[in-house]
């Protein structure tokens, strides 16, 4: 599974892909919003962030009409080659998809609720589908379940569409992504150094170190 931070800010993006562990990169306008410098301009951001990582960076349209998704898409796939254009799962989403597709231009179709809604944007053509599983907890259902479904369909008839496991709350959701087949899971920063954090590796560094200094060598 790869793995991709959601984020804006480039001081995160740099140190977890100095982790060595970062595919890719999603942003939407509500992280570049949260970002201190909001008067930047956000294709300067995703510029940016396309010279730090060297994988598919989400770049996310604000229009809602069909003509505008690609005038806007069209912009920001200029961008860098590693752009993917985050499109809304609506009708006129759904067509832009299809036409973007047909340019050349990939898109990740976002805010996605229902298997349903994921099997017309695979059809469209959508290179992503994002569902957003915590927002669906939120709301008293199942987000992972939704995973489940989404993988069964594309499985059985063999859609190229990723599945971007989107809106991630906590390690566990991280891990039962990976466990049920997702092809990318995007998580936020804090919950990406959640990941490699427990207390027996702590304790057991603790006890390896001690008892080398007891040693008095050293490496040379």
């Amino acid at each position: 599974m790869k793995i991709f931070i959601d984020t804006a800010n480039i001081d995160e993006i740099r140190q977890a892909n100095d982790w060595g562990i970062l595919d890719g990169v999603t942003t939407n306008p509500s992280l570049v919003a949260k970002e201190k410098d909001k008067g930047k301009d956000f294709k300067a951001i995703v510029k940016e962030i396309c010279e730090i990582v060297h994988g598919d960076i989400s770049a996310e349209v604000v229009a809602t009409k069909y003509e505008d998704i690609l005038h806007e898409g069209r912009i920001l796939a200029k961008i860098h080659k590693n752009v993917v254009v985050k499109v809304p799962l609506t009708p006129d989403g759904l067509k832009a998809v299809k036409t973007l597709k047909a340019e050349g231009i990939r898109t990740n179709v976002t805010l996605c609720f229902s298997a349903n809604q994921a099997l017309l944007a695979a059809k469209a053509g959508a290179y992503i589908i994002s569902p957003f599983i915590g927002r669906l907890d939120d709301a008293g259902h199942d987000g992972i379940e939704l995973v489940e479904e989404i993988r069964e369909i594309y499985d059985n008839y063999e859609f190229e569409t990723k599945i971007l496991v989107a809106s991630i709350r906590n390690p566990v959701h991280v891990k039962q992504a990976a466990m049920i087949g997702a092809d990318i899971a995007t998580i936020p920063f804090k919950v990406i150094e959640q990941l490699y954090r427990h207390p027996l590796t702590d304790a057991g560094l603790k006890q390896f170190l001690d008892d080398w200094a007891k040693l008095g060598q050293q490496i040379k």
